[in-house]
């Protein structure tokens, strides 16, 4: 049955970002300098913009955001703590590229060991964590890619924690499920972004300088991380995350032929996201009162749910919300049940739908609320 529903998530999640693609690639008047592109909403996950989606491509160090969400996971879990000690093993002592230079029996935090992660792609620092917290890093490896099959992505295929791929075979992911799994680590665990936005840093005390490998956390307005990586097979990639006035966007690009042209393309497509769209919000509100059948009270009142949204920049603020609500309902209902449905609508259509829910509650009529009604009606009908 679990596997069952995750399919069947996986199918509805799958419907959504095809439907956003293609209406994204058919608006979009730019190109941007890169193999495969993806522009997403954080809030909903609606995709804005996207180039070769889909195209699986060796994603160098952005391996490491699924790596940090595991990571994350088990801190919000419960199950690991930022004041936790890790040991590093000879193995991740050995390991190459961007590094903190970890010794092999050195101690260190797991806040410490995250930062370096997280702000200096430390590869050392990644394998260790994964041997922590899964063993060794294939155990781990093997829930990285059973999170992104639960995760619906599609087109990954993870052979390590660190996106190092001299010798990988098929270590592999697309723009659209980097997205993806980013929106997961920003939306759910929003405490990683302290360390994401972070320019500059320190661990071992304060004598290792850690120095963000984004730049964007420097120069771009709004930046709150997220991971850059690039080896010879996969070029300049980078999932670029950003705020501005409550809107948040992940922007995705894989296979720049230079770090400055990958940064480039990220900012147009940010540039372009914070131009073009907007927060919409409704905070809810009372609903008109229902009547009901068959309860001990004729009718309840009802109320509408919140919404948050996206829509076109100067829709924010001109919509309505168009109400349908039953003619009737059937008791029992419970406070919270879902009785009908707003409707949220601009100019531009519909942007999102609400629930409307009853805001107290109407028990059934009981066999001796029956009687005693039968015999009010009868005498008073004498």
């Amino acid at each position: 049955m679990k596997k069952l529903i995750s399919a069947l998530l996986c199918i509805a999640a799958l419907f959504s970002l095809s439907t956003g693609t293609a209406a994204a690639d058919n608006i979009m008047p730019f190109d941007v300098e890169a193999e495969s592109a993806v522009l997403m909403d954080v809030e909903t996950g609606r995709v804005l913009y996207s180039k070769n989606a889909a195209a699986p491509l060796p994603p160098a160090s952005v391996t490491k955001v699924m790596t940090i969400l595991l990571v994350m996971e088990e801190i919000d879990g419960g199950r690991l703590s930022y004041t936790d000690t890790v040991t590093v093993s000879a193995y991740a002592a050995s390991m190459g590229g961007s590094q903190v230079f970890l010794r092999e029996g050195e101690q260190m935090s797991v806040q410490d060991m995250l930062k370096s992660v997280v702000i200096a792609s430390a590869n050392d620092g990644a394998v260790a964590l994964a041997e922590h917290i899964g063993g060794s890093e294939e155990a781990f490896v093997k829930r990285m890619n059973e999170r992104a099959a639960e995760l619906c992505m599609k087109n990954t295929c993870f052979e390590n924690v660190t996106g190092l791929d001299d010798d990988t075979v098929d270590h592999k992911t697309s723009a659209e499920d980097i997205a993806i799994m980013s929106r997961q680590l920003i939306k759910y665990h929003p405490d990683v972004l302290k360390f994401s936005s972070t320019w500059m840093d320190s661990i071992r005390n304060g004598e290792f300088t850690l120095t963000n490998t984004n730049r964007l956390v420097r120069f771009y307005k709004g930046t709150t991380g997220l991971k850059t990586g690039s080896t010879a097979k996969a070029g300049f990639c980078i999932s670029a995350s950003a705020e501005r006035n409550g809107l948040h966007l992940i922007a995705v690009i894989m296979g720049s032929e230079t770090r400055d042209k990958r940064n480039e393309a990220a900012k147009k497509l940010l540039d372009h996201g914070f131009a073009s769209y907007a927060v919409c919000s409704y905070e809810g509100g009372v609903g008109e009162r229902v009547r009901v059948v068959g309860g001990e009270v004729g009718e309840i009142s009802t109320r509408i749910n919140s919404f948050r949204g996206l829509c076109a920049k100067g829709e924010a603020e001109n919509y309505e919300i168009i109400c349908d609500y039953p003619e009737k309902i059937i008791a029992p209902i419970k406070k919270g049940d879902v009785i009908g449905f707003a409707r949220i609508v601009s100019d531009g259509g519909e942007i999102g739908r609400v629930d409307i829910v009853a805001d107290e509650e109407a028990a059934a009529l009981s066999f001796g609320s029956i009687l005693y009604r039968l015999f009010c009606a009868f005498v008073l009908k004498g």
